[in-house]
C-alpha cells in the first residue's frame, strides 16, 4: 500500500487554454481529492507569500501542505505522484538524471506556450462552434 501524501495546492494560470485544459484533465483524475487549484490569473487570487502573481502565471509551481513550494518539472512530479494513473511517471522522474532532462524540457517549452496556447485554444474555439452548429 502506498503512503498518503498530502494535499498539493496549484498554482496554474488561468488566462491559458493549455494550462485550463491541463488543470481540467488533473481535475478528472483526482478522484482522492489530493489536488486543489488557485487560477493565479483570477484578480485577488492568493498565492504564496514566496510567489508573486506573475511568477505563478509564468512557471508552474505547487505548494505541499507544509508549505514546501517546488516549481517546473519538480512540480508536475509533485502532481503526478498524487494521481495513482500517473504514479509511474513519478518514479521515472527519480531515475538519475531523469528530472533535470524534464526541467531542461520545460524550460525550452516556456517560451513557446503563449503561441501553443493560442493556437490551442483557436482549435477548441473551433470544436465548441462546430459541435454547436451541428446541434441546430
Amino acid at each position: 500500500m502506498e503512503p498518503e501524501l498530502s494535499k498539493l495546492t496549484i498554482y496554474f494560470d488561468g488566462s491559458c487554454a493549455l494550462c485550463r485544459a491541463e488543470i481540467g484533465y488533473y481535475c478528472r483524475k483526482d478522484q482522492a481529492g489530493a489536488l486543489q487549484f488557485v487560477d493565479a490569473s483570477a484578480p485577488g487570487a492568493v498565492i504564496s507569500e514566496t510567489i508573486t502573481q506573475q511568477r505563478a502565471m509564468e512557471r508552474f509551481h505547487v505548494r505541499a501542505s507544509d508549505g514546501h513550494i517546488v516549481s517546473g518539472a519538480a512540480a508536475f512530479v509533485e502532481v503526478w505522484t498524487r494521481l495513482p494513473s500517473w504514479r509511474w511517471a513519478a518514479r521515472g522522474a527519480a531515475l538519475p538524471g531523469v528530472l533535470a532532462a524534464l526541467e531542461l524540457g520545460y524550460r525550452m517549452f516556456l517560451p513557446l506556450r503563449p503561441f501553443i496556447s493560442r493556437i490551442f485554444g483557436t482549435v477548441l474555439r473551433g470544436r465548441s462552434a462546430a459541435k454547436g452548429s451541428a446541434r441546430t
